[in-house]
């Protein structure tokens, strides 16, 4: 993959409507979007002209996955879709120190649980009363079914990384707690995914 190209991920394009419909109605009215692990970035594309009352930061960890993303702001010309800059979920130092939101797409499961961790003391840090974070991904919960896919998929991700895998909505729930945050809502999505607000509530 060449840095400054735009990135083409296919699961991107597909799930962005269905995230969309969530983001449109738990996103506070104005305010900084901050997305963690933007990967290609064309969510950000997708996404940052249909809230034009929100300025929309993406970041990511892998630098080529930031100049993908500045590619997609150069080929679109929105003016609240601010320039990727590098973002490491797992640390206490981050290149933003306020929003009104975080969304995250993928992001829990293909990381250690350090990086959902760090992403919830930082929400704990930026969010003020009543700001939102928005996680978008597979989840396993208790008294639910498992999905065949889903253990596939957390098969695949633990023998790639023993750290990675299909995370326990409730434990993460327990954790967004510690940090201020409380579980508002589930919403069951395409391909036996899920999206889960969090608000912050203290």
């Amino acid at each position: 993959m060449v840095p400054g190209r735009r990135l083409d991920f296919p699961a991107t394009r597909r799930n962005r409507e269905p995230i969309f419909a969530v983001l449109a109605a738990h996103l506070p009215p104005s305010g900084v979007v901050l997305e963690i692990a933007a990967g290609s970035g064309q969510h950000a594309a997708a996404f940052a002209p249909r809230f034009p009352n929100h300025s929309w930061q993406p970041t990511d960890l892998d630098p080529v996955h930031v100049a993908s993303i500045s590619a997609w702001r150069d080929a679109l010309g929105t003016p609240n879709l601010l320039p990727g800059v590098i973002l490491d979920a797992s640390s206490d130092t981050w290149p933003v120190t306020a929003a009104a939101a975080i969304f995250s797409a993928n992001m829990v499961h293909i990381a250690p649980w350090s990086a959902c961790e760090g992403l919830f003391r930082g929400a704990e840090r930026l969010l003020s009363v009543g700001g939102v974070v928005i996680l978008y991904g597979p989840f396993l919960r208790r008294g639910h079914e498992i999905a065949p896919s889903n253990v596939a998929f957390d098969q695949s991700l633990r023998s790639r990384d023993p750290a990675w895998g299909v995370r326990e909505l409730e434990a993460v729930a327990a954790l967004a707690e510690r940090h201020g945050c409380v579980l508002r809502d589930v919403v069951e999505m395409p391909a036996n995914n899920l999206c889960v607000v969090f608000e912050r509530t203290r």
